[in-house]
């Protein structure tokens, strides 16, 4: 009979580590927090310390009271919960709940799961780490602080149910800060001038430069005109050849933040989606532990990654190497990767589709980030025409390195990306006349910056220091939930009202809104954790005056009145003109008559292509999940249905 308990939070992990522990060990989850402040009342006392009020968790009174069963008479008990601070304080308030002495090394913390990491932790227990648990506190605090002050505010001044969060405040400001800058962006003309070159039977591309005395930029039509005129079937003599090798270095091993960077452009995954993934993976022991912000790696794992590349690739394609991380991180755990190379095909075989794709990802990356430079042979060819210089850029890959298992993508290309991979160009010689087949004038404009999207969002959320590796995916999904974004395909546009709930923020709480305060607050947290700062003196330096401008502007703020947008949708109930509401769900239609007439239906899209197997009208449909989806007005999913077509793909009218 197992006389030892070990607590985890979900049963998948439970089930994994059972694996690896004797008949000895009982391994129980408590499904993540069992205590917290209540949702009903602030619960916090400020003039005590902000000690907090905290209450069993709905529905977890039956779990408690299993675990204590569990535990009686057990000889020794482990809180195994994650590795962070919300697996702290979870395991803390398991300790208080089980009446565990404060000096007992009950606390067991490891970074994968696997039978070595997870018997090594049991032989190294240590005691509850009370720095960490403050710093989860404190945060917890911090938020509650900021929800249930600013957020009745919001309701009076703007429209009830609505929330103010600490991080989701300034998420929410960058949006619309990139949405004004979109908005009052002045597109300024330029262009490209191209001249196409025959040598012999080959053609090849040269790009206008400038001149001898560097580089002129092409602004007007008159100007591009100006430069054609004088050089239009002129000699093109090539007057220098550059030859180059170029090195790329492999990006390093995932952190949360990079995963989910990642994991959005590669796999079209959203950050709460990839979280939702890699959680499980982590739990079934297949990765190490997926919130981390350091690139670092153990000596093992970078001699599992050397015999495995050695073993398939080859030694001209490893090099052992460290990554430096971050001054600003925590670097509490290693960087994302498989917790072993073995069995790759087995493991993926077993996974689910999202999963096994995820796995896959951080699979590679993990091992490129221990393989050799890619090398190219980059050649750049000067040709004069005239007075001015055309450029003939082409580069092909000498070694592919790392790049043979894995190749980074990028939000955007900028204008230091080499457009000119894979062009090998012919042999060319110093004096050689090259003859003009055509010009080719083009007219540009300067374009805004592109909105954001989640991979975009948590990028810049981590250059600037806001929020930690737990709190991207949850942020993005609050300020979505509170209808203050919404996605236009993948990118993250302001709502009418998302524009004015930031507005309030930033005319009468600008600390909230501000970047660097909102960093500033994380560098105290972390300070808090490594016992570095005291967490009741932080939480008072920020409430004091957090409270009094607060008091100062709630009654000169004044009330926010936003107008229902009407629709051309006439009421067939009481023939008002309905207007578009913004529903937990998204849009929809409702009588302005309302509560006399409480008509209500949803928004209707059409496609302009007819169903190409009825010739009917196709909706534009979104599933529980707002994936978009096409279906014919025919198709009403019953056994009289007069069509069947439904589709992922919006339907072509090359196809009718």
């Amino acid at each position: 009979m197992a006389n030892k308990l070990v607590i985890v939070e979900s049963p998948s992990k439970a089930k994994t580590i059972k694996k690896y522990l004797g008949s000895n060990y009982e391994v129980i989850a408590s499904q993540g927090h069992i205590i917290d402040l209540p949702a009903s009342k602030f619960a916090v006392d400020v003039e005590n310390n902000y000690k907090p009020e905290y209450k069993t968790m709905k529905g977890k009174a039956k779990i408690i009271n299993e675990i204590k069963k569990k535990a009686k008479g057990k000889e020794k008990i482990y809180l195994a919960t994650d590795p962070d601070r919300e697996g702290e304080a979870i395991a803390w308030h398991l300790k208080n709940v089980l009446n565990i002495p404060d000096d007992e090394k009950c606390r067991i913390a490891f970074n994968e799961i696997t039978k070595s990491a997870v018997k090594t932790a049991v032989k190294n227990a240590r005691n509850i780490d009370l720095a960490l648990v403050d710093a989860q506190q404190a945060r917890r605090i911090l938020d509650r602080i900021v929800g249930y002050k600013l957020s009745p505010l919001l309701w009076k001044k703007v429209k009830k149910g609505l929330s103010a969060g600490r991080v989701q405040s300034v998420a929410l400001k960058l949006i619309v800060d990139r949405e004004k800058e979109i908005r009052n962006f002045k597109p300024e003309e330029y262009w490209l001038l191209t001249a196409k070159l025959k040598r012999g039977e080959e053609l090849v591309t040269a790009k206008f430069y400038g001149d001898e005395k560097g580089k002129i930029d092409l602004k007007n039509e008159e100007q591009v005109k100006e430069i054609v005129k004088k050089i239009d079937n002129k000699e093109y003599i090539v007057k220098d050849i550059k030859k180059s090798e170029r090195k790329r270095n492999p990006p390093p091993p995932f952190t949360t933040s990079s995963l989910q960077q990642e994991a959005s452009r590669k796999l079209g995954f959203s950050v709460k989606k990839t979280m939702m993934v890699a959680q499980k993976l982590y739990e079934a022991g297949y990765i190490t532990y997926m919130r981390t912000d350091s690139t670092r790696i153990s000596d093992d794992a970078k001699k599992m990654a050397k015999d495995y590349i050695l073993s398939n690739f080859g030694d001209k394609y490893f090099l052992n190497r460290v990554y430096k991380t971050k001054e600003t991180a925590q670097d509490a755990h290693e960087a994302i990767r498989p917790s072993n190379l073995d069995n790759f095909s087995l493991i993926t075989e077993q996974l689910e589709k999202d999963a096994k794709r995820l796995y896959t990802l951080i699979f590679n990356r993990f091992l490129a980030s221990q393989m050799s430079v890619a090398l190219y042979d980059v050649t750049k060819i000067t040709v004069k025409v005239e007075d001015y210089i055309f450029n003939i850029n082409g580069s092909v890959i000498k070694f592919d390195g790392y790049m043979k298992l894995y190749i980074e993508t990028k939000d955007e290309k900028t204008s230091s990306d080499d457009d000119s991979n894979g062009k090998i160009l012919p042999e060319f010689n110093i004096g050689e006349i090259l003859k003009q087949k055509e010009l080719v004038e083009e007219q540009k404009f300067t374009e805004p910056p592109a909105r954001y999207t989640e991979a975009s969002l948590v990028k810049m959320m981590e250059e600037k220091g806001i929020g930690r590796p737990s709190t991207y995916a949850p942020t993005i999904s609050t300020i979505q939930d509170r209808l203050y974004i919404e996605k236009e395909q993948k990118y993250l546009v302001p709502t009418e009202l998302g524009e004015i709930v930031n507005t309030v923020m930033e005319n009468n709480f600008k600390d909230i809104v501000d970047v660097g305060f909102t960093a500033d607050m994380e560098h105290k947290l972390d300070m808090v954790a490594e016992n570095k700062e005291n967490y009741v003196r932080m939480l008072d330096d920020f409430y004091k005056p957090f409270i009094k401008n607060l008091t100062e502007v709630e009654d000169k703020i004044e009330k926010v009145s936003i107008p229902d947008e009407v629709s051309d949708e006439v009421c067939e109930l009481c023939g008002r003109n309905m207007v578009i509401k913004q529903g937990r769900f998204g849009k929809f239609l409702a009588c302005p008559g309302y509560p006399e007439c409480k008509n209500a239906k949803p928004i209707i899209k059409f496609v302009d292509v007819p169903c190409p197997k009825c010739g009917g009208k196709v909706l534009v449909k979104k599933t529980k999940t707002k994936r978009t989806f096409y279906v014919c007005e025919n198709n009403t999913n019953t056994e009289d249905s007069k069509c069947d077509y439904i589709s992922w793909n919006k339907p072509k009218k090359e196809n009718n």
